[in-house]
């Protein structure tokens, strides 16, 4: 009787929350290696399945670059990376094509239908959404056929959430002309966000979010307003490869996103956690409102 009570006090600290976020849009960033747990992607999904089944309206933006790797080495082709992003040729944009709008695009949606929810996949395959232009660095190095998104179909995405269904979009851009590129996860979550006005942008990483020392989990920031960030990272405190990935959520609080978080995909259940209980897992970055004026 204990634990069926406990488990009903759980249910009324989320339903503050469920009702709070009830009609609102979530981007879930999802890579890495939680797309190759497949422990850790069953219990994602359900929660993806649980939060468009108590009102929320949850779009999926998903990489898929362990297995584009496996791809490209049964093809006997070397990866190659230029400031972190992946070189992308004629045949590696093949096998992105294949793989990531292709294999990894499909078995999410099947995934999702079979665990009992309803996701339709919008791919260059079907239906897609992302638009852009070749990606140009400012060093002048070509990365061949990556791109970045610059508009984003929100009709289609829009009508997908009213009917109660899934999107689940590939990080794959396709520009005027048809050429296709391939689009950094991070950044196409991003620009989707952006385009719908999100309340909640999410990236599921492999790490518990934004930590005072990066070495001890125990360390982690679980809200951090935008200025703290800035301060933080002058600081050095935020430092490598979290300077970047920070300076990005903090540009889409920017530009309408309502909060961004970052918090541990392979955590069981942490989408749910994070959003429906007060002290969440990860961390949220949100911006401060405007000081009023006399």
């Amino acid at each position: 009787m204990l634990e069926a009570i406990a488990k009903a006090d759980t249910l009324i600290e989320a339903m503050g929350w469920i009702r709070r976020f009830r009609g609102k849009t979530t981007v879930i960033k999802l890579g890495g290696s939680v797309l190759d747990d497949d422990n850790a992607l069953l219990h994602i999904l359900l929660d993806v399945i649980f939060m468009e089944t108590v009102g929320m309206k949850p779009v999926v933006v998903h990489g898929g670059g362990k297995a584009i790797n496996r791809a490209l080495a049964e093809a006997n082709v070397e990866p190659q990376f230029i400031q972190g992003r992946r070189y992308t040729d004629d045949m590696t944009l093949d096998v992105v094509r294949r793989v990531l709008a292709g294999d990894v695009n499909r078995h999410l949606t099947e995934e999702i239908e079979r665990l009992g929810g309803r996701a339709m996949n919008l791919s260059v395959h079907t239906t897609n959404v992302l638009f852009g232009e070749r990606l140009k660095l400012e060093t002048g190095e070509d990365l061949g056929h990556v791109g970045k998104v610059t508009e984003v179909d929100r009709d289609v995405i829009e009508g997908l959430l009213y009917t109660d269904q899934v999107p689940i979009i590939p990080s794959m851009c396709e520009d005027r002309d048809g050429n296709l590129y391939n689009v950094n996860a991070d950044t196409a979550a991003m620009a989707v966000a952006q385009a719908l006005g999100a309340e909640k942008l999410v990236f599921l990483s492999d790490v518990n979010g934004v930590r005072l020392d990066k070495d001890d989990p125990n360390t982690i920031i679980h809200s951090l307003s935008e200025a703290k960030a800035r301060e933080l990272i002058a600081s050095g405190h935020i430092a490598e490869g979290m300077i970047p990935k920070v300076e990005a959520c903090l540009e889409t609080l920017d530009r309408g996103v309502g909060k961004v978080h970052i918090i541990d995909g392979r955590l069981r259940h942490s989408l749910l956690l994070e959003i429906y209980t007060s002290e969440g897992v990860g961390t949220e970055l949100f911006r401060e409102p405007p000081t009023a004026t006399a």
